[in-house]
């Protein structure tokens, strides 16, 4: 069943890139608009705290959306009007809770909305379709490789008390593994060099695996195991995202300075 669905989404994502790449826009911001319902819902189970998901969800589809035409300038807007809603639409709680929740409102739209925007980024230049191909390729393939080699070779723990099933054996497939995702995808896809891939391929895999990491701690802080069940075999949407979101970050940045657009 996991593999069903991971080869369905991987499926979707394609399609729409191979036809008309600004649907893509709407994947992303299903996704995002997923994982931000099921936030609201485990934050509020386990923590109690509400966050301003409206503005929230308005903000950073609207960010996502108008980075297409204006690029970095909506980006930082976006997150300053949505950070701007959150507070005032958390007036009507009172005091009681205020910090917490407008706190972890603003956290969700950088995590999810802003660092998605990324994404948009990746896509908007003539090639972006193999850009955005070229980042999902490297992710995949860190996850793979890190799968891979930690249940064939795993013996010492990387973070026990964030993640007892990770070590650095695995790490290690993970870096050879976006490396050489990286190398060849570079290399095929934006007809750049093949030793730039191998770079941008070793940040994405130590990106994805400290975006993994850093969801571990959200949900052990929070006492959950996954964050939803919207998807079979993987959890929710959100524990798909953890290492998708802050790789879209990086991928944008070191693409845009080793391969730029022609």
């Amino acid at each position: 069943m996991a593999i069903a669905v991971g080869a369905g989404l991987g499926a979707l994502a394609i399609a729409s890139l191979l036809t008309y790449r600004e649907t893509f826009l709407l994947i992303i911001g299903a996704a995002v608009a997923a994982s931000i319902w099921e936030l609201r819902g485990t934050l509020a189970q386990a923590r109690g705290i509400t966050i301003s998901w409206i503005p929230v969800l308005i903000g950073s589809l609207a960010t996502i959306g108008l980075t297409w035409p204006y690029g970095q300038s909506a980006q930082g807007i976006g997150l300053a009007l949505t950070a701007l809603a959150c507070l005032v639409w958390r007036f009507g709680k009172g005091s009681g809770g205020y910090l917490a929740d407008v706190s972890a409102s603003i956290f969700v739209a950088i995590y999810l909305g802003l660092f998605a925007s990324f994404a948009t980024l990746l896509l908007v230049p003539a090639d972006g379709a193999g850009r955005i191909l070229t980042f999902l390729i490297m992710v995949v393939a860190s996850d793979t490789g890190g799968y891979a080699a930690g249940v064939l070779f795993g013996k010492h723990p990387m973070a026990p008390s964030i993640s007892p099933k990770k070590s650095w054996e695995g790490f290690t497939g993970s870096v050879l593994g976006a490396m050489l995702g990286g190398a060849l995808s570079v290399w095929l896809i934006l007809s750049g060099q093949w030793w730039q891939g191998l770079i941008v391929g070793a940040a994405i895999a130590v990106t994805a695996t400290f975006g993994d990491l850093a969801e571990s701690l959200i949900k052990r802080d929070l006492g959950v195991k996954d964050m939803g069940n919207l998807l079979p075999g993987h959890g929710g949407v959100m524990d798909r995202m953890d290492s998708l979101l802050p790789s879209a970050v990086v991928s944008w940045l070191l693409l845009a300075l080793l391969v730029p657009v022609a």
